[in-house]
């Protein structure tokens, strides 16, 4: 497993990955780790991230692997569907897989891969539902408000 820090705008993001695929992605207040250089596929994460970022990408073009039941990689392969600067409710996605919402829920909250499988694009019916990521809900509205889908938030 291989592990490459770095800052961005929501705090120190660190990547993980085996040597084909990106395994997990979280962030958090600190420093950034002393690590090795990143292998090249942290290298091409951590560029893609950046021109998120910078409003340069609107679609993530990683191999991922979502460790995790198949209901889990199904959810996420739900929100990998959700394109930049649209939201669903966890009630779509809830009828798209024939399951209750409180189920996608906690799925959306069990995604190790936050950001680039965008479980931020995923709301409650009458509000913002929660998030996982470092941050809470207002990071969720940071990544909506980056992705000009704040207007739903008024």
């Amino acid at each position: 497993m291989q592990r490459h820090s770095f800052h961005c705008p929501l705090g120190v993001m660190t990547l993980e990955a085996t040597d084909a695929a990106i395994t997990r992605l979280y962030w958090e207040a600190g420093v950034v780790d002393a690590a090795p250089a990143p292998t090249a596929l942290l290298a091409q994460a951590k560029a893609q991230i950046a021109a998120y970022f910078s409003q340069d990408l609107n679609v993530f073009d990683l191999p991922l692997v979502v460790e995790g039941s198949a209901f889990q990689r199904a959810v996420c392969a739900q929100m990998s569907a959700i394109p930049f600067g649209e939201t669903r409710t966890y009630g779509d996605l809830a009828e798209a897989l024939g399951v209750p919402a409180q189920a996608i829920g906690q799925a959306c909250g069990g995604n190790p891969i936050s950001l680039i499988i965008p479980c931020h694009r995923v709301l409650g019916a009458n509000g913002l539902g929660g998030f996982s990521g470092s941050g809470g809900v207002e990071s969720k509205v940071q990544l909506l408000r980056h992705e000009g889908a704040a207007g739903l938030l008024i």
